[in-house]
């Protein structure tokens, strides 16, 4: 992919960067969201702390094309359900889920049974997610 299809390969895409429940680290969802805004995708961030419904509230209010999780706690199964059932409740059932984070691979397959598009860790380079969110959401 040449430098150019790399900066525009998520143009006019709105994806929601959110931190569901009690993790206060950032750090990394700062940094995916900085990317996908540099590959051209407009970014919310939710900030630390919030509740699954509210991060469905503002996926809907900012009309956004996918939710982006990041989760360091380990509750990642019960953020995402908790995610879907809310997405599932104001009939936003189509926005895809990523989930990013420390993400056991045991725990992939129920993540992608709830529904879950696609999992990021941090050993993956941060282009290849890019690269991956993009193909995702053609």
């Amino acid at each position: 992919m040449s430098e150019q299809a790399k900066t525009h390969a998520l143009k006019g895409k709105r994806i929601l960067i959110a931190k569901p429940g009690l993790d206060g680290h950032d750090v990394g969802a700062k940094v995916i969201a900085l990317a996908l805004r540099d590959a051209g995708a407009e970014v919310i961030y939710t900030g630390l702390r919030k509740t699954p419904d509210y991060i469905a509230r503002i996926a809907v209010d900012e009309d956004v094309d996918a939710v982006g999780l990041s989760v360091l706690s380990g509750s990642h199964r019960d953020l995402v359900q908790q995610t879907r059932e809310s997405l599932d409740a104001i009939e936003a059932a189509d926005i895809p889920i990523f989930l990013g984070g420390t993400i056991p691979a045991e725990d992939w397959p129920d993540l992608f049974a709830l529904g879950v598009k696609k999992i990021y860790t941090s050993e993956m380079p941060l282009a290849d997610v890019v690269a991956s969110i993009a193909e995702t959401l053609k």
